[in-house]
Order: structure tokens, then sequence, then C-alpha cells
């Protein structure tokens, strides 16, 4: 079996069609036997099973009423290995020791308190530094479409992992496209909420870093994000609410970017939504962004966050991409770090007003196509020497450095036979705008065929 989503799976053990041990017996089977693309790092036991014992006996006690306190009732989910878990190890894609409390991450016990399983832990890069999944302690995650590609990072373990049918959803992190560029990579869905939405716990003190979902619908991402939003007081963002007054979800004014270095085969694909975009009535208007010394102070937040946390006597064991970024960072003076927040500052204030303008942005999640599934990105980009390791995702990362809602959808297939995701941004709180948007606009597009890896096997109870 494979899993087929959280509303499917849902309607599937309201109808007693299949019960949350099956269903989880069959998911955990399949991640040990057919996990070809190295999604998973480690995988549940008993600890799952006795989650879905007990959601079966609230299921038999309550009947069609138990999802209403517990919306995830029976559903199976992956975490990424940068995120806590009480019952499975963390190794944060590292040689390196991790000295973090063996307990749930706060988004992580929402998850199972609304009865949804962990299934196992999903591969990322060493902390998450690049968009990839290659590590030193395993294999990178290959893609579900094409086995000699990337599925994207750092949370390409949890998008490979949804696309092909081993869990139901996933928890990622997006520190500058993480969970966005492996969607798009795997023809998945993937949301990063606003800063705070989702409580970080530990937060870091780069304020680049989000949690949020990947699932197969817009409705499933959205359902998740619900689940695991509100307040900590672990995490001073999370308290700090929208910042923008609700937007009406009728006409909407969309400003539509393309990026320099797009292909045409994405462009291909994301134009069609473009023309869907514009067929629902929404007023679609070119749009550019302009920001100077963006990337390079992308790298200084990014490189000095790094540095803060790495000892020297530890350099031997880290990641040698990521050593270079530390390297970078142990060079950088508070006045470097300053002047990057001075750049980040006028990202938020050109996008503010670009904001006031438009509604929602939207353009192509990752202007190129998946590469090679042993590189940290495309050639131009692979020596972690010349710190252009996330210079080729340029819709990405600008907002993580604003804080923003964007989403990642499906938009179609290339010539190649490879996904391609629209990415839709609001304003800062504008959360439910942007899910309603991609929610209609995932009804008119359809979702991707399915990836030749997944080779679906439906459960016993729906053949």
């Amino acid at each position: 079996m494979t899993a087929r989503g959280i509303s499917h799976t849902r309607e599937l053990l309201r109808q007693g069609e299949l019960s949350a041990v099956e269903h989880t017996r069959a998911v955990l089977r399949a991640v040990r036997e057919r996990d070809t693309l190295d999604a998973y790092v480690a995988v549940a036991g008993e600890e799952a099973l006795r989650a879905a014992e007990r959601a079966d006996a609230h299921i038999r006690q309550r009947g069609a009423d138990a999802w209403q306190a517990m919306p995830l009732l029976g559903v199976t989910v992956c975490v990424k290995d940068l995120l806590q878990t009480r019952d499975l190890p963390t190794g944060r894609g590292s040689l390196l020791p991790n000295d973090r409390p063996r307990k749930d991450a706060p988004a992580v016990a929402r998850l199972r308190a609304a009865g949804a399983v962990v299934v196992g832990k999903t591969a990322t890069s060493e902390y998450g530094w690049s968009a990839s999944t290659v590590s030193r302690v395993a294999p990178p995650t290959r893609n579900p479409y094409d086995p000699r590609l990337s599925a994207g990072g750092s949370s390409g373990g949890a998008a490979a992992a949804v696309a092909m049918g081993l869990c139901d959803g996933a928890l990622g992190t997006d520190g500058s496209g993480s969970i966005r560029i492996p969607a798009a990579f795997c023809g998945v869905v993937g949301y990063k909420p606003s800063l705070g939405r989702i409580p970080y716990v530990p937060n870091s003190a780069d304020r680049l870093a989000h949690q949020g979902p990947l699932a197969r619908t817009v409705a499933d991402a959205a359902l998740l994000g619900q689940v695991m939003a509100g307040p900590h007081p672990a995490d001073p963002d999370s308290a700090l609410g929208s910042l923008d007054a609700p937007r009406s979800e009728g006409v909407l004014r969309i400003g539509w970017i393309e990026y320099d270095g797009t292909c045409e085969e994405v462009r291909e694909v994301t134009e069609q939504a473009r023309l869907a975009l514009l067929g629902q009535g929404h007023l679609v208007e070119d749009v550019e962004v302009r920001c100077t010394h963006l990337y390079p102070a992308l790298v200084d937040l990014l490189a000095a966050s790094e540095a803060a946390g790495a000892r020297p006597e530890d350099d031997e064991w880290a990641d040698p991409g990521r050593l270079e970024v530390i390297r970078h960072g142990r060079t950088l003076s508070g006045a470097d770090v300053i002047r990057a927040e001075e750049v980040r500052q006028g990202l938020r204030t050109t996008l503010r007003t670009v904001m006031d303008r438009y509604d929602v942005l939207a353009m192509a999640t990752v202007p190129v196509e998946p590469f090679a599934a042993d590189a940290i990105g495309p050639a131009w980009a692979a020596d972690p020497r010349d710190l252009r390791w996330l210079a080729w995702a340029p819709a990405s990362y600008p907002f993580n450095m604003t804080g923003q809602p964007a989403l990642s959808l499906p938009a179609g297939l290339t010539r190649s036979g490879l996904p391609a995701g629209l990415q839709l941004v609001g304003p800062v709180g504008a959360d439910d705008l942007v899910l309603s948007l991609a929610g209609r606009l995932e009804a008119e597009l359809g979702t991707p065929v399915h990836p030749p890896a997944a080779g679906a096997l439906e459960p016993a109870a729906a053949r």
C-alpha cells in the first residue's frame, strides 16, 4: 500500500474500510521495502503501532465525531530529521552529536495531539544548510520522477516521501526555500507559513527559518498547517500575530515575477498557471522587485549564524560544504552582519510597498529543472567554495528574509517529464488568502501524473 494523502486516508477510516493499525502497518512496510529513493533515515516501530491502536480505539468510541477534536486521527506523517522527536533519533543530517533533549518539538507534539502517527524521520543536508539532501551520513534523496536527479532540499526526504506515498503528509523546515524547492522538484505542495505562525523551537537568531507542511494537496497542507499553528512560549515570534488586515478572496491583483535565468521548460509550464489565473478573472500584471546586494546579504546572515554555532574543534566532522560557509562566517564582523540586516530591511520595505499594490505575487518556484542527485545545485553553483549554493533559487530566499507566507503547488510537467512548481506569496499574515487561491488554482490545474517510482499499490479494501 502507498498512502494517498490525508483526505483519502481519513475517508477510508471514516467508512470503516481501513483501520489505523492496518494503515500504519502498511505504510511502515512500504517504507522499509520500497524506499528506493533514500527518503527516510529512521523508521518508527512499536510506538507508531501503539499510536494507531489508540486511534482505532478512539474511532470505535466516538465514530464519525472522532475527527472533530483530532482532525489527523490515524493519518501517517513523517518528520524532517532536523526536528526533535521523543521516540526517534534526531541526527540533523550530521556526524556531529546532537545534544538537544530527546522530546517532541512543539509542532510534532501538536501533530500527535491531533491524532497523527509519526512513521519516521526524513533525510536532510547537515543542519539543512543546502537545498539538497547531500550529507555525510546517508545517500542523497533522489527524485521520484527521475532517480538520477535531486529531490531538492533540504526537506527533500519529506517531499519524496509524500510523492512516493510513503506517508500521508510531512513536516519540514524552510530557511531559504527548503520546503518549497523540494515540493516543486517532487510534484507536491509545500507551504512556508508567515514567520512565527508555526512555532520553531529552538528558534534561530537569523530569523530566517520556518516550519511547515508538505502534502499531496493544498487542503491537506492547510489542515496540517492549521493543526501546528499558534503561539508557543519558547518562540517569541509565534506571538506576533498577523501584521496585515484580511483581504478579499474575490478578484485579486496578482503581481507576476519572472526571474532571470528561468529555463524555457519551466516557463512553458508556469505560463499555463498564469493563463488559469487570468481565466479565473484575476488581474495579473508583470512586476519587478529589485533589491541590490540581496544574495550577498543572505550569505552573510546564514554564514554568521552557522559560524556562531560551530566550534573549531568540530570542523573535521562537519559537512565540507557547510564548513566553507562556516569559514566565511568567521571572517565577518558585527558591522558586516548589520549591513546585511540593512539590506534585509530594505527588502522588507520594498516588498511592503509592492504588497500595497498587489494581493498576491506569483512566479515559478524554482527557475530550473532538478540537477544531479549528488550535487548541491546546478553545475554553475555546485562548488560550495564559491558561496553560490543558493544563488540558483532567487524566488525562494527573499520571502524568508521578509517572513511572508509562500506556497508552492504543482503547475504541471515539463517536456522532460519533470514537475515544475508555481509559487504564490502573500503579505505577512495573509496565509489564508494564499491557501485559498492555491486551492482554487489546484482545482483547475489538477495534480501531476503519479511519479513512475511510486508504483502505487492500493490498499486491499480499496481494490
